[in-house]
């Protein structure tokens, strides 16, 4: 279970109980214009053998927060602070150098395009036989051997052919599934998923999602899948995490939040969503408006100006005051001014009726 805390809340840091467990998370980018937050105290964990979904638009945090988990700012301009534990491991704290040991060992990650992920001058093969020998004393004849394995696995045909041809001589689907492989070469514990699926067409889309949970059960790895598909969130999440602005809006168990949302914002991602599983009644409704600058970020409610007027409590606390991240119900927490009750009743009443 995924459990989401306010950044408030944490003082003193007492030992993780979580395999992946994030505290605090802080990630800005100093600019000519200002301080960019890209992540503004963001906190949650993840279970080995489980799936945490990370929704949002652009913009909202999601892929930087894959980044710091990674390592992937040390050395730039990026101000980083808060906890990262992974299994007892504090590694916000860690070097360049001695994050290079965790990065495609302890945890991988597949890149969102892996056109451009895949180095176009090497084959395929060779980057996987790179990717394993980094991180094992082996020799290249082993490393191929293993990298033949890895491609077999995840269900390339005629790997030990395949595996001397360059990206571009892959299909999508095919250099997704190699970037898989790289990615699962070392066995990683973690294994972070930035929108895996996109611009693969539903069948292929299918087929990855399928393969990363058959590979999951296997090696029982945490997996964070970061995309703005709720569909694929549905589909092989457990939990999920909804990102707004840099900050979590509302997270817990998949079926709390697309069955229950009381949010605003989660009312606004789920009609804008098509269902095939009930008749709607009418067309979708995109959320109004743009998503906030992260220089500028509004004072109260970072949703208030999207956020439809009759929804928003009385008086301007939804534009002065930021809301905590209070559990709502067990297991589900919420940043938002509303009264509990009273977005229970606009879910049942105002918003379900009509997705």
């Amino acid at each position: 279970m995924t459990s989401t805390l306010d950044s408030s809340s944490s003082v003193v840091s007492p030992p993780p109980s979580s395999f992946l467990e994030v505290r605090d998370l802080k990630v800005a980018w100093p600019t000519d214009d200002g301080l960019v937050k890209s992540v503004d105290g963001l906190s949650f964990s993840v279970e080995r053998g489980k799936t945490l979904g990370i929704v949002g638009e652009s913009g909202s945090g999601k892929s930087v927060t894959s980044q710091a988990i990674l390592g992937l700012q040390k050395g730039t301009r990026a101000q980083v602070s808060g906890e990262i534990w992974l299994d007892g491991d504090e590694l916000v704290s860690k070097t360049a150098d001695e994050m290079r040991v965790y990065r495609g060992n302890k945890v991988a990650m597949i890149f969102q395009d892996p056109l451009s992920s895949l180095h176009p001058f090497y084959r395929v093969g060779e980057q996987i036989v790179e990717a394993y020998r980094v991180h094992n004393d082996v020799s290249k004849d082993v490393a191929r051997k293993r990298a033949i394995e890895m491609l077999d696995r995840v269900g390339i045909p005629n790997p030990d052919r395949r595996v001397d041809d360059y990206p571009h001589q892959f299909s999508g689907g095919m250099r997704q599934r190699a970037m898989i492989a790289m990615a699962l070469v070392n066995d990683p514990q973690l294994l972070i998923a930035d929108e895996p699926t996109t611009a693969l067409d539903v069948t292929v889309q299918a087929q990855i999602l399928d393969l990363m949970r058959d590979l999951q059960k296997e090696f029982h790895s945490a997996i964070i899948l970061i995309t703005h598909d709720l569909g694929v969130v549905a589909e092989i999440a457990d939990d999920v995490v909804v990102m707004y602005g840099g900050r979590c809006v509302e997270a817990g168990a998949v079926r709390d939040v697309f069955y229950n949302p009381q949010m605003p914002y989660t009312w606004g991602l789920l009609g804008s969503m098509p269902r095939l599983d009930r008749d709607r009644k009418g067309r979708l409704d995109p959320i109004p408006g743009n998503p906030p600058s992260l220089i500028n970020l509004p004072k109260g409610c970072v949703f208030a100006p999207r956020c439809v007027q009759k929804h928003r409590v009385p008086g301007d606390a939804c534009a002065t005051v930021r809301p905590d991240l209070l559990e709502a119900d067990p297991g589900h927490s919420v940043r938002c001014h509303i009264p509990a009750d009273e977005r229970r009743r606009i879910w049942a009443e105002e918003i379900k009726p009509v997705l």
